[in-house]
């Protein structure tokens, strides 16, 4: 199988560490700006004189390249695997005609935790989940300036929603199809950015249950964790520590296993899915582009 990688970024070259592993992967080429000495790379889309050789496309560039790389990729190949960094698009409301096999890299699909919550979550009500993600962006990427970085930038697709929109994703997935109900989206810092670094809504899926959640650059220790109310039990998920607790009404605890988190994990099993051809986790293109319109619906306020 060959492999085209848009974008080499951080991102991008994650993705050529990962699908450069794999053993039934036998090219990994790039399109990059970057002057890349011992990888086969080239400078546009464009200058991709036979983009049918290859078999799989990930585009890792900034959000705000995304529709017309992947329009582009479209126009000139059929019944391939694409996969489109998160978010898909800057916005909705850019049209696309394909029979390409199109994913939206939610990796956080493939985490345990998540994986365990849909399992635990399967016979029980849900009340209420209250969400909270965040991470300080000056420490988020070590050796690179947050400032010019595509996160700072609105206008590159940045911003802490565009950012961390894995926690609209994955929510959509555990419990349903959300209706924004109200919403904040802001800065509050003295960070170095045009763009929101909070964001805080409150939501309602059509089973009833209630969703808070909150995104931001702001918090000095990196957060993501879960606490979710059902009918008989309370459940406590972090998925930087990778634990869940389930309290029953008793409050007595019961610590959950799950497997192993390597730095890699939910990225390898995202590949290794769409090669298989098994697409039953993974976020099409669909759901990517209702992210994109929940996204899109949120007005960002100056305070």
């Amino acid at each position: 199988m060959k492999v085209l990688i848009i974008g080499f970024g951080s991102i991008g070259k994650r993705h050529y560490e990962i699908l450069n592993s794999f053993q039934d992967i036998d090219e990994v080429d790039v399109v990059s700006k970057q002057k890349l000495s011992t990888i086969k790379s080239f400078t546009t889309l464009s200058e991709v004189a036979d983009l049918n050789r290859y078999d799989y496309y990930v585009i890792a560039s900034e959000t705000s390249k995304h529709h017309g790389q992947l329009k582009y990729i479209c126009s000139k190949v059929d019944n391939k695997k694409i996969l489109v960094e998160k978010p898909l698009y800057s916005k909705v409301d850019q049209e696309l005609e394909s029979s390409n096999n199109i994913f939206v890299a939610y990796n956080l699909r493939f985490h345990p935790v998540i994986e365990k919550l849909r399992e635990l979550l399967s016979d029980k009500k849900v009340h209420f989940a209250n969400v909270i993600c965040g991470q300080y962006l000056p420490t988020w990427r070590p050796g690179t300036d947050y400032r010019k970085s595509y996160s700072a930038d609105i206008n590159r697709g940045g911003g802490v929603l565009r950012d961390l929109s894995h926690e609209l994703d994955y929510v959509s997935w555990l419990f349903g199809e959300i209706e924004i109900v109200g919403s904040i989206s802001t800065k509050v810092s003295d960070l170095e950015i045009n763009a929101d670094d909070i964001f805080t809504t409150i939501g309602l899926t059509k089973s009833k249950t209630i969703i808070n959640m909150s995104m931001d650059y702001i918090s000095k220790t990196p957060i993501r964790k879960i606490v979710i109310h059902t009918d008989s039990t309370t459940i406590e998920a972090d998925l930087i520590k990778n634990s869940i607790v389930e309290f029953d009404m008793d409050a007595e605890a019961k610590v959950v296993g799950l497997e192993t988190v390597e730095r890699n994990h939910t990225y390898i099993k995202m590949h290794q899915s769409i090669i298989s051809n098994e697409f039953a986790k993974l976020c099409s293109f669909d759901e990517g582009k209702a992210v994109v319109g929940i996204i899109e619906n949120i007005t960002y306020k100056e305070l």
